[in-house]
């Protein structure tokens, strides 16, 4: 077996593995959405969103309360859900939908401490864009973590590619400059940083994605989110893909360079999604991604025939 021995049988640094190592058990992640927008919606920016987000604001999994953004309720109902569960008892407050630091400072301090004042919460992660991470909002950041020093606070950042022409083609709405200021900002308050980055995106190739990887491994980023692309009904994306302008990844072309992104891949980024989730009811493509055991088993199985694991091939700068 390659790899390391905390990372508990499987080829790579999982999220899962982190959580063990670090807390003794499995968190559990409960998605929340606090009603906020994103300056790609609101017309700040544009009002279509980016060409592969769907009317949710990728928080289709977030708990949709359309009567109440009480976050307590959420995070009640949240618990409720995971109740069968029998291997953890807590949680990751994950707020998901649109840019959650988008909005009043003062609410969103009222909802980040709602949600790391409650039991069992161990902390939050907080899903946004570069371009929304403002110095009020690094001082709020800095305040929580003095307000609740045993509970931490993640900043999830959606760059998806490094590559500027595809950038403007998901209509991404910022430049990587923007990602690079916005990751030494966190980092110079000490709050990890986890990237969204997504395989697949039209009209890149392998070797995109790679840079990116690269990129990635240079940012020192603390975790990252390696993200198939869907395309989900009612997108852009979803008309471009039935006008046959933009075509999906096959599994085993996904599982290949997914192995190939994890090889160069720094060993001590922690993956906290290798796949992700199209909800059944609006995903058009690809299809095999709802059977995720499979997609799971078979990388597993691909990365143990290869003899692989997460930076077997990572070059230290």
């Amino acid at each position: 077996m390659h790899g390391h021995s905390d990372w508990h049988g499987k080829p790579y640094y999982s999220l899962d593995a982190y959580c063990k190592n670090t807390y003794g058990e499995k968190l559990y992640k409960i998605a929340l959405n606090a009603g906020l927008t994103c300056p790609n919606r609101d017309g700040t920016l544009d009002t279509r969103g980016c060409i592969f987000c769907s009317a949710g604001g990728s928080g289709d999994f977030a708990l949709n309360h359309s009567d109440t953004f009480s976050i307590d309720a959420q995070i009640v109902k949240g618990k409720e859900l995971l109740r069968d569960k029998q291997t953890g008892s807590r949680y990751i407050a994950y707020f998901q939908a649109y840019s959650n630091t988008y909005g009043p400072l003062s609410y969103l301090r009222a909802v980040y401490e709602k949600a790391l004042a409650s039991d069992n919460v161990c902390g939050i992660s907080i899903a946004t864009r570069p371009d929304c991470i403002s110095e009020e909002l690094l001082t709020l950041l800095v305040d929580i973590k003095e307000n609740f020093p045993d509970k931490f606070v993640w900043i999830e950042l959606g760059l998806q590619t490094i590559h500027e022409k595809t950038a403007r083609f998901i209509r991404r709405g910022y430049d990587l400059s923007c990602f690079d200021t916005a990751v030494g900002s966190l980092r110079a308050i000490q709050i990890p940083v986890i990237v969204h980055t997504i395989i697949g995106l039209p009209q890149e190739t392998e070797t995109d994605i790679l840079q990116t990887i690269d990129y990635m491994n240079q940012s020192q980023i603390w975790g990252i989110k390696l993200q198939l692309l869907h395309v989900l009904k009612g997108t852009d994306l979803a008309a471009l893909y039935q006008e046959g302008r933009v075509c999906v990844l096959r599994k085993e072309e996904y599982i290949d360079i997914l192995i190939h992104a994890l090889e160069r891949l720094s060993p001590e980024i922690i993956i906290h999604r290798l796949t992700g989730d199209g909800p059944r009811k609006l995903l058009l493509a690809p299809l095999w991604s709802l059977h995720k055991k499979d997609v799971f088993n078979s990388l597993h199985h691909e990365m143990k025939v290869r003899e692989t694991f997460q930076g077997r091939l990572y070059i230290k700068n």
